[in-house]
């Protein structure tokens, strides 16, 4: 399957090329760094092996290992990670909140300068079965949520965990009314959405509607569905920043799908700012447990 995709891109794009490949993503990576977040612990979490390189760069073909990236990584394996990807000083600026919106009471953790003053603001949106806690955890998924932590936490930012009841306009309009909460205590802050699995529905949500939208410097969906109705919603005019990570594996939403529909926004508006890493032999949570959570912030908020 990964074969017949990278066949089918159009003849100009790069293949077969690893150097080029990792001299072009390198090369994304540098130019936001001196706008954003510095370094942490990239020698740990940035990808060992960028096997394609398409779409001068937006598109690319990561190696997942399940020996090096997992058994290697955990001390307890999908459980618990080895203390060297970790630094627990989030924990310090950690705590829970509510939020009275649309007739409801939204909780809410956060970490870093979430009660006012950042810069930068990160929301993390679970999936199906999840709650608050998840983005939270910080030995969990190879200790990935304590890497943003931390790069929100060492670099003025805020980093926030949401419950989120009804992944559909209710769930949005809670996601939007702790967006606008947030730029209230932070005005100048950029806000990024990140959303996991099922949570995609709400981030998709968030860049049709043009008052979210206008919040908003970018989302990301780690494994999680396409939403055709992107397309005739008016928001490939407004720009907002998508990076789209999938497992080749994953069992939920098949990669296929949603290579496909990165392709197709491509082709409806072919400089739209959009990324999409796919981590080959990766399953549905290898999205969470690998993406460089540094790279694309610094894409996005650079």
């Amino acid at each position: 399957m990964l074969h017949r995709f990278l066949n089918s891109r159009p003849a100009c794009l790069i293949r077969n090329l690893l150097l080029c490949g990792l001299l072009a993503y390198a090369g994304t990576a540098g130019s936001a760094s001196a706008e954003a977040l510095k370094p942490y612990k990239d020698g740990l979490f940035r990808y060992k092996k960028v096997s394609e390189t398409l779409y001068d760069g937006d598109f690319i073909v990561v190696e997942y290992s399940k020996q090096r990236d997992l058994r290697d990584r955990d001390e307890v394996d999908e459980r618990r990670v080895y203390g060297n990807y970790v630094s627990y000083k989030p924990k310090r600026g950690r705590g829970s909140g509510e939020l009275k919106a649309n007739g409801r009471v939204v909780e809410f953790m956060g970490t870093g300068n979430w009660k006012g003053g950042a810069n930068a603001i990160v929301i993390y949106i679970h999936g199906q079965g999840g709650n608050r806690f998840q983005g939270m955890n910080d030995v969990s998924f190879g200790g990935n949520f304590n890497r943003v932590q931390n790069l929100m936490v060492r670099n003025g930012g805020a980093y926030l965990t949401v419950d989120i009841k009804n992944f559909d306009n209710r769930g949005t309009a809670d996601v939007a009314a702790l967006i606008q909460y947030q730029k209230q205590l932070s005005p100048r802050a950029k806000v990024v959405v990140a959303c996991g699995s099922m949570g995609g529905i709400i981030c998709w949500n968030l860049v049709k509607n043009a008052n979210y939208a206008s919040m908003l410097s970018g989302i990301l969906l780690l494994g999680s569905p396409k939403d055709p109705n992107f397309l005739s919603s008016g928001a490939l005019g407004r720009n907002v920043p998508i990076y789209m990570g999938q497992g080749t594996l994953d069992q939920v939403y098949n990669w296929e799908d949603q290579a496909n529909f990165f392709k197709q926004i491509k082709t409806r508006a072919p400089n739209y700012p959009i990324k999409f890493t796919l981590f080959d032999t990766g399953t549905h949570g290898t999205p969470i447990r690998m993406t460089d959570w540094r790279l694309i912030l610094n894409w996005m908020l650079g």
